[in-house]
C-alpha cells in the first residue's frame, strides 16, 4: 500500500495544508529509507560469498567463515563511517568560523552570527541548543562552545571558544581572530588530505596482497586443480588453510598497523 494510501494520510490532508501534508509523507518516506538502510547493512553482503564458495565446495565451513566475518567487516565499516562523521563535522567547523568572520564584517553581533549559522552548518551537533540558547539568551557561550568541542571532529571549536573569550573579555576583534582560526584549521585539513594521498599506494599494495590467496584459488580452479576440493575435504588441506588463513590475517594487520602509523598527524 502507497504511503498517500495510508489511511492515516487522508485523515491527515483533512486537517493540515497540501505543503505539510507533502512534508509528512516525504518523512514518512525517509524513515521507509532509514529502515531499509538498517535491515540491509553491507556487512551482510559476506554471506552471499560464503553461499557461493560453499556451494562450490561442497562444505558448510564457508558459510561458518561468512557469518563469522559479518560483525568483523560491520565493525570496520562503522569505523570508517565515524571517521567520516569526524572530517564532514571538522568541514562543518572551519565554514562556521568563516561564515561568522563574514557576517560580523557585514555588521552582525556575534551572537546573530553565530544563530544565524550554527543550525546551518550542522557545525554544533548534539550541542546545538544549549550554544544557540546561551547566544540567544545571554549565557555563557565560550563554556558552551567548549563542551561542544569535545565531540570528535568539533576540536575547532575550542579554538572558536578561545576567541569568542578574548574578544569579550579584552576588546579584541573577533572577525580578525576567527580568520586565523579558519586558516589554521584548513592548513590542518590540507595537510590530513595530502597524507592521505601519499599513503594511498601503500593502501592499494596492501589491499593487492590480500588478494592474492583469492586469485591463486581462481586459478588453480582454472586449471583445474580443485583447489577448494584440496582445502576443504583433506586434513593436509584443512591445515594449510588454517595455518595461511592465521598468516594472511596477521600480515593484513601489520601491514594496516605500519600505514596507519604513517598516517599520524
Amino acid at each position: 500500500m502507497s504511503v498517500i494510501g495510508d489511511p492515516a494520510v487522508r485523515r491527515a490532508r483533512l486537517v493540515l495544508p497540501d505543503g505539510d501534508t507533502a512534508a509528512l509523507a516525504s518523512s514518512w518516506g525517509g524513515e521507509f529509507r532509514r529502515w531499509i538502510v538498517r535491515c540491509f547493512r553491507r556487512e551482510w553482503l559476506c554471506l552471499p560469498g560464503a553461499v557461493l564458495l560453499a556451494l562450490l565446495g561442497d562444505s558448510p565451513l564457508p558459510l561458518l567463515v561468512g557469518a563469522l566475518a559479518v560483525p568483523v567487516v560491520g565493525r570496520q565499516l562503522r569505523v570508517a563511517e565515524g571517521r567520516r562523521a569526524k572530517e564532514r563535522r571538522a568541514d562543518a567547523v572551519i565554514a562556521l568560523c568563516g561564515g561568522i568572520a563574514g557576517e560580523l564584517r557585514a555588521g552582525r553581533q556575534p551572537g546573530q552570527a553565530l544563530l544565524a549559522l550554527g543550525r546551518a552548518t550542522g557545525a554544533l551537533g548534539g550541542a546545538e541548543a544549549a550554544v544557540l540558547a546561551a547566544a540567544r539568551f545571554g549565557g555563557d557561550v565560550p563554556a558552551q562552545l567548549r563542551r561542544a568541542a569535545q565531540e570528535p571532529g568539533a576540536g575547532g571549536l575550542a579554538g572558536l571558544a578561545a576567541c569568542w573569550l578574548v574578544s569579550v573579555d579584552g576588546g579584541a576583534g573577533l572577525a580578525t581572530g576567527l580568520d586565523r582560526l579558519e586558516g589554521a584549521l584548513r592548513g590542518e585539513r590540507e595537510q590530513r588530505e595530502g597524507l592521505r594521498a601519499q599513503l594511498a599506494g601503500a593502501w592499494s599494495t596492501v589491499l593487492v596482497l590480500a588478494m592474492l590467496p583469492v586469485v591463486g584459488l581462481a586459478l588453480g580452479s582454472a586449471l583445474g586443480a580443485g583447489p577448494l576440493k584440496v582445502l576443504l575435504h583433506t586434513p593436509a588441506g584443512a591445515g594449510c588453510l588454517l595455518v595461511g588463513g592465521l598468516l594472511e590475517a596477521a600480515g593484513l594487520c601489520w601491514a594496516g598497523r605500519i600505514v596507519r602509523a604513517g598516517a599520524r598527524p
